[in-house]
């Protein structure tokens, strides 16, 4: 009788499109890990020459594949700090009920993971805003630690920002947000779902001249960037949105 094997999950048909339309597959090493609250991890990895491949720009993230009643499934999530010259960076967890957190919460240094890069696409505005509206959460704190980052490092670096960011946990307050001194931040305590679209449409004054950012649950992403372009009137093209989880659906 032969050795037995066991296959190998499936990435299934989200692989097989993402492959059809590109994607690029690294396989990223785990280096390892810290709690940053009781509510947060963060995972270091080395890239498996992912940046060496691929050029990093704000907001940057890739999709990781997390094995699931025997199939693959995959998550987006930011890269924290990514240095090219040493092929090396962070991810950022919100933990809750889900395969990846649970992951992201048991993980040794030395475990492999499956990365695909396709999707991930930010053009700093040309010409740069005279402010910024940003709307998030615990899920997009990476993101948004980009963001401020990179217009620490813009040619206008000194342009207000005004960030709404809604938080679940008391600890969330405690998050590494690099919100700089001369930047407003609200902290909305999430409730039904609208407490932070309310906030975000009490605060509408006309500002055409300032460019949006938007990363929340779906719903309230829609409501968000509908609101910064009819009461802020922000163009169609000086709002980037995108939802980073559906309420009632586990996020990772």
């Amino acid at each position: 009788m032969g050795e037995s094997t066991t296959a190998s999950p499936s990435k299934g048909w989200q692989g097989a499109v993402l492959k059809l339309f590109g994607a690029t597959d690294f396989t990223i090493t785990v280096t390892g890990s810290e709690v940053v609250t009781d509510s947060y991890v963060r995972v270091f990895f080395t890239g498996g020459g992912l940046l060496e491949k691929t050029p990093v720009h704000p907001t940057m993230w890739v999709r990781l594949w997390f094995e699931a009643d025997g199939s693959l499934h995959q998550r987006g999530y930011t890269l924290v700090d990514p240095d090219p010259a040493s092929d090396s960076f962070a991810i950022e967890f919100a933990v809750h009920e889900g395969t990846a957190a649970r992951w992201a919460q048991h993980v040794t240094a030395g475990e492999t993971i499956n990365a695909t890069v396709m999707g991930s696409k930010f053009a700093y505005p040309d010409p740069a805003p005279a402010g910024w509206f940003l709307a998030g959460d615990a899920a997009s704190l990476a993101a948004i630690n980009s963001l401020l980052d990179a217009i620490s490092a813009s040619d206008a670096p000194e342009v207000p920002v005004t960030l709404w960011f809604e938080y679940q946990h008391p600890s969330d307050r405690d998050l590494p947000l690099r919100a700089r001194p001369g930047d407003t931040v609200h902290w909305i305590p999430r409730g039904n779902g609208s407490a932070v679209v309310d906030a975000v449409r009490a605060a509408a004054t006309p500002s055409p001249d300032h460019h949006g950012w938007v990363a929340l649950e779906a719903a309230a992403t829609r409501a968000v960037t509908s609101i910064l372009k009819k009461d802020f009137s922000l163009g169609r093209k000086s709002v980037t949105s995108m939802a980073y989880w559906t309420e009632g659906k586990s996020a990772g």
